[in-house]
């Protein structure tokens, strides 16, 4: 069974492993700084009760920056990164947010596939940005707010 639930500062152990089983974005000081940003939020996608997604954004007035999304390796390609991705899109809109903005690697091919599916659109990119020497695609996605 699936499910999404939101992750607290008690789960930085979680979040530090399995971003150190994937994309070894974060060091643990600093999930723990993200558990502290105002405005963040940090959800992980459950298969029972293992954790096998997660994704921190955060709100600032009418915007969402996507900082983290990741899923586990063994879990790719499943659809299990669009059931997260759909949550988070349907979150943003019972927010009343506008845009949803992220930024990918340039050489994150895959990545950008996914993004894309989702309307995602390059509206920059920070040049040599990555450690690697690869450029940051800057990406927006705008949000229809059902007006009531």
């Amino acid at each position: 069974m699936i499910s999404i639930k939101h992750i607290n500062e008690k789960d930085i152990e979680l979040c530090s492993e399995l971003d150190s089983n994937t994309i070894s974005l974060w060091s643990k000081q600093q999930w723990a700084n993200e558990f502290k940003k105002d405005g963040t939020k940090i959800f992980g996608l459950l298969m029972k009760n293992l954790v096998i997604g997660i994704c921190v954004f955060q709100v600032v007035l009418d915007e969402a920056q996507i900082n983290y999304f990741v899923v586990n390796k063994k879990f790719r390609e499943k659809g299990y990164g669009s059931y997260l991705m759909s949550y988070l899109i349907k979150k943003c809109e019972k927010l009343n947010l506008r845009k949803l903005l992220l930024e990918v690697s340039q050489s994150n091919v895959t990545a950008e596939r996914f993004y894309s599916r989702f309307d995602f659109y390059t509206v920059g990119i920070r040049k040599n940005y990555y450690k690697d020497g690869s450029h940051a695609l800057l990406k927006e996605k705008k949000i229809n707010n059902k007006i009531m």
